[in-house]
């Protein structure tokens, strides 16, 4: 007992010293400052577990519009994941943030991600931002995509009657994650067999669950759970990366063939490859964002259209037609995805109303001023679709289900930013686009469904997921 005593005194004098330690070392950097109002919360831990706590309950941009509500519709200090940070709301302060980009703020993120892609952040994080920004267009950009719509066609039936058909009873969150990332796997690394993806997709939620944990690398936690989970995919990576350049010098496939083809063959201004390691972690992190965030569209879409009967029967209107002119077999092309305007329309309201990310994190890179306030250079930054999304002035009745905010131009600009905006605008829109339409016209021709949970909550742990897993019952579409 004196012994555990002993260790309990000790942690507690650590994490006192650590505390004064972090809070003088930064108000050195605020004191005169004119800061935006607000408030810092508990020495490190600040205001992250109300934070947290808001998004497992449902209702994450509480946290927000509380804040601004009680301190500011523009802007409001607060502390979060052991940093200071300022929340930048509304349409302007989006168009603040996205315009000066890698000017006045960089991207920036939680120690838990600089410990699991350690590679990748040998250099600035403006600088890594720009290779993978210069590395996807080729493929990402709608010319590219075209060619891949008959992969995703055919992926998307394989799962289907694989999972669903002569099923009558779902759970739609595992099953759903588990197609996009199989499909991710197709597109960019070119794996398709079952095997190796399940595997694969093993250690991807232990990473998952790593990335969004506090940074505590003791064993046991799910933080050092998702390091090594890293290790094994990068070591496997790291295999597929010697065998494809193998494949590659001797002439056996495309250096077109997917994503990780076109990374081994580009160089650099100086001629030189990237290294395989931080391929790997690009890939890596591609994986990651190529499943997760579609994923929780598709599964809040079928939530959405098994609640609102006359919004699935308007979609079923839609796709059945594209699928009436189509021949026995006929893959979908270009031309059928432009006819999908209502069907994407609904898709933009459940992105409205569910975002698949809440925000994202920037860092001042200099002192600057925003309507009055200081930002301190160092400073953390938030901005999050949760202070525009819901808030009456610019969608009124906010939390009616309604697709036709998106008819003509749509929301006023900035209002709606559930793919961010400026430079860092997400550049897998429009591959997230072209599969959650061709999911859609295939799920509604094939079923109708009703949900089995009524009140089924949704859970923000940080991405949008039902809390169990959203079980359906299926009916056959004839």
């Amino acid at each position: 007992m004196e012994l555990l005593f002993l260790s309990l005194l000790l942690l507690t004098i650590l994490f006192l010293a650590f505390s004064v330690h972090f809070f003088t070392l930064k108000y050195k950097r605020i004191n005169g400052a004119h800061l935006p109002p607000g408030r810092l919360g508990w020495p490190v831990i600040g205001e992250s577990v109300e934070f947290f706590s808001m998004g497992r309950k449902g209702s994450p941009e509480k946290f927000i519009t509380d804040r601004m509500n009680k301190y500011s519709t523009e802007i409001f200090k607060t502390s979060l994941l052991g940093e200071y940070f300022i929340a930048f709301c509304g349409p302007i302060g989006n168009k603040f943030l996205f315009s000066n980009e890698n000017k006045l703020v960089a991207s920036w993120w939680p120690r838990s991600v600089e410990k699991i892609f350690p590679s990748s952040l040998q250099t600035s994080t403006i600088e890594e931002s720009k290779k993978l920004r210069k590395l996807l267009p080729g493929f990402l950009k709608p010319e590219a995509l075209q060619q891949y719509l008959g992969i995703m066609d055919l992926t998307t039936r394989r799962h289907l009657e694989t999972n669903w058909t002569n099923k009558e009873v779902v759970m739609v969150y595992p099953l759903v994650k588990s197609y996009t990332f199989s499909l991710a796997c197709r597109l960019f690394i070119s794996i398709e067999d079952p095997d190796h993806v399940a595997t694969f997709a093993k250690y991807f939620h232990v990473l998952a669950t790593g990335i969004i944990s506090m940074a505590i690398n003791f064993p046991g936690t799910p933080f050092n759970s998702g390091i090594k989970a890293a290790e094994i995919i990068r070591e496997a990576l790291l295999k597929i990366i010697k065998k494809r350049k193998k494949d590659l010098l001797e002439n056996m496939i495309s250096p077109t063939q997917d994503i990780l083809s076109h990374m081994l063959t580009m160089t650099n201004e100086s001629g030189q490859f990237m290294k395989e390691m931080d391929i790997a972690d690009k890939i890596l992190g591609l994986l990651i964002g190529g499943h997760d965030t579609t994923s929780s569209v598709i599964t809040s879409t079928m939530k959405y259209l098994a609640e609102l009967p006359k919004v699935y029967d308007e979609v079923l209107k839609e796709q059945r037609e594209i699928a009436a002119s189509k021949e026995p077999g006929e893959l979908l092309n270009w031309e059928d995805i432009k006819k999908m305007k209502y069907s994407w329309n609904v898709a933009c309201e459940v992105m409205r109303l569910v975002p698949p990310l809440q925000g994202a994190f920037r860092e001042a890179l200099i002192d600057f001023t925003y309507a009055g306030f200081s930002i301190p250079k160092g400073w953390k930054i938030y901005w999050s679709g949760s202070s525009t999304h819901k808030n009456p002035k610019y969608f009124p009745d906010p939390e009616q289900f309604d697709p036709s905010r998106f008819e003509g131009t749509g929301p006023a600009p900035y209002t709606y930013v559930p793919f961010g905006g400026g430079p860092r605008m997400c550049p897998g829109k429009e591959y997230a686009r072209l599969e959650i339409l061709v999911f859609m016209h295939h799920v509604v021709n094939m079923f109708k469904w009703e949900k089995i949970i009524p009140d089924e909550k949704m859970i923000f742990n940080p991405i949008p997921e039902p809390a169990k897993g959203l079980p359906v019952r299926l009916k056959p579409n004839h």
